[in-house]
């Protein structure tokens, strides 16, 4: 497959009162045809969050705002549908963005396009591309290790990351942005 994924670097800047230095980040590949509501649900995966009743939105570069679309905020705040616009449709290589995760606390998170696309192939392993975009480097996955990256174990479960047959597994490899992956045992 060719190198028609977008690479984003998401930093988790802090919150409305303090920021985090260093900030801690992840890239996630986004496919042609993922919606800012896919990629929002993979950041906040991404950084641990369990409490996603809260509201969140992108703020583009241009101004544009993309979450909920709602009347009950207007005409103060608007937003374009996550659930409709395709993030690769929206920005590219080069572009930066923010993401912000509840209003109350104010998460707020830098999303930088990296220059370089990504073959899923490559970054996420043999088998089908994954559903809705994924982490390839940095804490994430469906366990958080520092400077961890994803491995493939024998086990497999339909809800790991949209790939059916895929289940992370965290081991230590600070030096490498890739994933490595390792052959599923046979028992």
């Amino acid at each position: 497959m060719a190198r028609t994924w977008l690479q984003v670097r998401v930093d988790l800047l802090g919150t409305a009162g303090s920021d985090l230095d260093p900030a801690p980040g992840r890239v996630l590949i986004v496919g042609p045809g993922h919606t800012f509501e896919q990629l929002a649900g993979a950041i906040n995966q991404a950084f641990a969050r369990w409490d996603l009743s809260h509201l969140h939105e992108f703020e583009l570069s241009d101004g544009r705002r993309i979450g909920f679309p709602s009347e009950e905020f207007e005409p103060e705040l608007v937003w374009e549908d996550q659930a409709v616009l395709k993030v690769a449709r929206e920005v590219g290589p080069g572009d930066e963005f923010g993401f912000t995760f509840d209003f109350g606390d104010g998460w707020r998170h830098r999303c930088r396009v990296l220059e370089d696309k990504a073959d899923p192939h490559e970054e996420y392993g043999p088998g089908p591309v994954p559903k809705r975009p994924v982490v390839t480097w940095g804490w994430g996955g469906s366990q958080i290790s520092t400077g961890a990256s994803p491995r493939r174990s024998s086990s497999s479960s339909s809800s790991d990351h949209g790939h059916p047959s895929m289940r992370w597994q965290m081991t230590a490899q600070p030096s490498s942005r890739k994933a490595r992956w390792s052959s599923p045992s046979r028992s």
